[in-house]
């Protein structure tokens, strides 16, 4: 039977991956029609400027500035009316001093024009337009380049694509661009007790719920993932599975048959699947104690506990990051932090990083984090919760009324 190991803290965790881990990372050249949450693999450099020339951001007419000094409603000013831009079509004619063109929104200004009048700060009467508004130089334009500039960097290698990134590739003419391949990630359950979610339980099982929450997850994270199924407690089983999977996949991930037991054969089929087996068996981090950690001929294994809220927690705090790398991610993420006052004091294994699921409530001194209790078996602890408090390695617990963070879901 296996022995957990001392336990090591997360950050010891990711030293050993560093340390161990040869990541050489592939890259792929797609459509940006298919780059939505891809991540980048080369810096994206602009070749033009963006707008390419300058633009209207209203409905108006092209003016020089100092023609409308001192407009008013009772002391307007009037231009001569004498032209107009076409959309689509190059601006040619030069504003003279003391003239107006109409223009459309996101039409060219004409060649001498510095400023916009809004039209609805405007009469047309006898080709002459009258103006009760100032503006300034530059206002209700957008300079040539004002967007992004030629030679100017607009995506950085190992950023995700967002929306708004792929919007800005086609604005510079980008329609192909050079992504970190898809990493792989094969999730197990195992365990005799579990069967799939679509059959009816006999007495003694239940439904493989850790699959579904931690390929969600790690497709969020932008991985494909591969559903390997259920596992038996059976060292052949497991040991046929896994070498299956490990030539095709850059992670996999176990869950359950991570602690001490007669069952938990994890531990030994892993440091006999290839070097250099596991590297660490116990995380000082609560819910999450017997999480398990290897390395086989370049292809992490992680093995979470069996309990749903225990492994989606370690799959947030300890396998989030470690995709993170896979997939080729280098810009900074910023988790989403709420201030809150807790409700009640709270107790905390000392030497233990622990995170504490609480919910939110909206009250007349402000925002509560309200702890939510439950085993942490209990999926719905987190589906009630809004979000985990951390608690750190040396602290004991906290005391109602403190403000914590909140590491919002």
């Amino acid at each position: 039977m296996s022995e957990l190991l001392d336990l090591i803290t997360i950050e010891e965790t990711e030293e050993i991956i560093e340390e161990e881990l040869n990541l050489d990372l592939e890259t792929e050249i797609i459509n940006i029609r298919e780059a939505s949450g891809r991540v980048v693999a080369e810096n994206i450099i602009s070749k033009i400027d963006l707008p390419p020339f300058r633009r209207s951001t209203m409905d108006g007419y092209a003016v020089k500035a100092k023609d409308t000094f001192g407009a008013t409603d009772n002391l307007p000013v009037y231009c001569d009316l004498v032209g107009e831009v076409k959309m689509g079509y190059r601006a040619q004619q030069e504003l003279e001093a003391g003239a107006a063109i109409k223009i459309p929104t996101g039409g060219m200004l004409p060649p001498w024009a510095d400023a916009v009048v809004m039209i609805e700060y405007t009469e047309v009467a006898a080709g002459m337009v009258e103006i009760t508004s100032a503006v300034a130089a530059g206002e209700n334009i957008v300079q040539q380049g004002e967007d992004i500039s030629r030679g100017e960097r607009l995506l950085q290698q190992g950023q995700k694509l967002r929306s708004q990134d792929i919007g800005a590739l086609a604005g510079i003419g980008v329609t192909e661009i050079e992504v970190f391949r898809l990493s792989e990630v094969t999730i197990f359950a195992t365990g005799d007790e579990i069967v799939a979610p679509d059959v009816t339980p006999e007495l003694a099982q239940v439904r493989d719920i850790n699959s579904y929450s931690i390929g969600s997850l790690v497709e969020q994270l932008g991985a494909r993932v591969d559903y390997g199924g259920i596992i038996a407690d059976k060292h052949e089983e497991l040991m046929a599975n896994l070498e299956d999977k490990l030539a095709t996949s850059d992670l996999v991930i176990l869950s359950g048959g991570s602690s001490v037991g007669v069952k938990d054969l994890t531990i030994e089929v892993l440091n006999q699947l290839g070097e250099p087996g596991v590297l660490a068996h116990g995380v000082a981090i609560k819910p999450g104690k017997p999480t398990i950690l290897a390395l086989i001929d370049q292809t992490l294994v992680v093995g979470l506990p069996g309990h749903p809220a225990s492994a989606l927690v370690v799959a947030t705090r300890m396998v989030a990051p470690l995709i993170r790398q896979l997939v080729g991610r280098t810009e900074q993420e910023f988790a989403t932090k709420i201030v809150a006052k807790l409700s009640r004091n709270l107790a905390s294994t000392k030497g233990r990083e622990e995170y504490l699921k609480v919910s939110l409530e909206e009250t007349e001194d402000g925002l509560l984090a309200k702890p939510i209790v439950g085993k942490s078996s209990l999926i719905t602890t987190l589906v009630k919760a809004d979000g985990l408090v951390e608690v750190g390695l040396g602290c004991e617990g906290v005391v109602a009324g403190t403000e914590v963070e909140v590491l919002t879901f």
